[in-house]
């Protein structure tokens, strides 16, 4: 996958390779089966939101934080019928990772899709995979229009969390420090690169998790798994008392290690709607991975700066 692929898929977080560039987007099974087998697809041209980042994120600030505000502006609904186009300063110190999870999430604000330019951070990323040669440098024109245009300083973004029962139901973590949390857990199609592991595992070296919580760490593909195996990231994960499960969906699907009976869980997935983990009455909050482990290592909902 590169800048300009256009993609389908039957699942609706396809929009994830929006990261790189690509028009990616999630189908009915009907689409889905035209496109197998003739190779095209039928799109209503959506509307334009462009969304500006400027400032920088401060440490133990995240992608994950830049996501769930867009959904205290918009909502759950507010990107319905629209692409949501990423650009602005703010955005050159973001990793094809973290852009991947604020792709992943535009799903969450009932987008057709999210795209961020393909530039330098895109040619290093494909370089690191060994893929230089598929880099194309894609941007919208300098006359672009838009239907709506949203700025969001990162100076001024703070750690945020999604309460029960919507992504959208947004407030600051600081606002909910203290809460007792029963279970914690990392991973989802949302935040479990190597990139977020790693600071996970670094996180948690030499640390215990808390009494009374339970910590599960999905990785995102075999690949992340064999890399934090090689480098030792893995081990220093599995010390601090978390439980690794399969790369897979896993509890964001409620597909295992659902929560006990009106049990707190933080998670760093994507949707957290009443009964999708598996557990009817569970409160379920979504957070960046270094909220999530700053919950798990003291028992309660803390700011982790």
């Amino acid at each position: 996958v590169t800048a300009g692929d256009c993609i389908i898929g039957a699942d609706s977080h396809t929009c994830t390779y929006g990261a790189v560039g690509a028009f990616s987007t999630g189908v009915g099974s009907t689409d889905m089966a035209a496109g197998m087998a003739k190779g095209v697809a039928w799109f209503k041209v959506p509307a334009a939101i462009k969304v500006e980042l400027t400032g920088a994120l401060r440490p133990f600030v995240t992608a994950k934080d830049i996501s769930l505000e867009l959904l205290r502006i918009l909502s759950v609904k507010g990107g319905v019928g629209a692409i949501i186009e990423w650009g602005g300063p703010g955005i050159a110190a973001l990793s094809v990772p973290e852009r991947a999870t604020i792709t992943n999430m535009g799903t969450e604000l009932g987008a057709t899709t999210s795209i961020f330019p393909s530039d330098a951070v895109t040619r290093a990323f494909l370089a690191a995979e060994g893929r230089a040669a598929d880099f194309i440098p894609l941007q919208s024109d300098p006359d672009a229009h838009y239907d709506r245009v949203i700025d969001i300083d990162l100076d001024k973004l703070q750690p945020m969390i999604a309460c029960p029962h919507s992504p959208d139901n947004v407030v600051p973590v600081a606002s909910l420090a203290g809460t007792k949390v029963d279970q914690v857990c990392i991973g989802s199609c949302t935040n479990s690169s190597l990139f977020d592991m790693l600071k996970v595992a670094a996180l948690l070296r030499g640390k215990t998790v808390a009494p009374g919580v339970s910590l599960s760490i999905s990785p995102g593909s075999k690949q992340v798994l064999t890399m934090l195996a090689d480098c030792g990231a893995l081990t220093d994960i599995l010390a601090s008392g978390a439980r690794l499960l399969e790369c897979a969906c896993g509890p964001c699907i409620g597909m295992g290690f659902s929560p006990n009976s009106g049990g707190v869980s933080l998670r760093t997935f994507n949707r957290n709607f009443l009964g999708r983990s598996g557990t009817k009455d569970a409160q379920v909050y979504l957070v960046s991975p270094e909220t999530a482990v700053a919950a798990a290592l003291t028992g309660f909902i803390t700011d982790p700066q």
